[in-house]
């Protein structure tokens, strides 16, 4: 099979992340790899906050869990959004898994490509992940929390501009767990058109 499309079935979310930091000669592939996403027009206006900082991801943990805390569960509400508020009033919640590197992917306010080009660079970095043996995990925590003045505040000072919108977020690190095989697909249908 191709190198390339058993690396995309092979990848699989990593929820539990070894503590020892990524190399930066993987982390530079991993970025750059997305860097090299398609998007619309050829924009390029995605805007990449790689936080290592364990002070500051430990911050923003904290600040994710005390906003998410205060929101209330409602009916039909999506389910692991309510997981999230859910573990957060719990306490001890950990947005991004204890993953050493969080990469916050942010767009331009208003521009309609902004999600589809950032949700690119995401999975291209994903899959150069899985070609390197370093976990991800697609993390939506920060997207969901955009408008929230703490949080949009607090990645402000991170280097966040006034103009750009959180669109998503990767956890990225050495996998502390067992190999999995692909999940069997069943859903996402196709139907041709010939």
């Amino acid at each position: 099979m191709n190198h390339v499309i058993e690396t995309i079935k092979n990848r699989r979310s990593t929820r539990k992340f070894l503590e020892e930091p990524i190399r930066e000669d993987e982390l530079s592939a991993i970025l750059e790899a997305g860097i090299y996403a398609p998007s619309g027009g050829n924009n390029q206006t995605s805007h990449l906050l790689v936080f290592q900082n364990q002070i500051v991801l430990n911050e923003l943990k904290q600040l994710v869990e005390q906003e998410f805390s205060k929101i209330e569960i409602y009916e039909g509400m999506y389910k692991s959004l309510q997981g999230s508020i859910s573990a957060s009033k719990k306490g001890g919640y950990d947005f991004s898994y204890h993953a050493p590197t969080l990469v916050v992917i942010a767009n331009k306010k208003g521009y309609g490509n902004a999600m589809a080009d950032s949700v690119c660079i995401l999975e291209n970095m994903m899959i150069a992940a899985e070609s390197l043996s370093v976990g991800s995990c697609y993390i939506n925590q920060l997207h969901w929390l955009d408008e929230n003045p703490v949080i949009h505040e607090f990645l402000k000072q991170q280097g966040l501009e006034e103009d750009e919108t959180v669109c998503c977020s990767l956890a990225l690190g050495y996998s502390d767990m067992k190999k999995q095989s692909p999940l069997k697909r069943t859903g996402n249908r196709i139907t041709y058109i010939r």
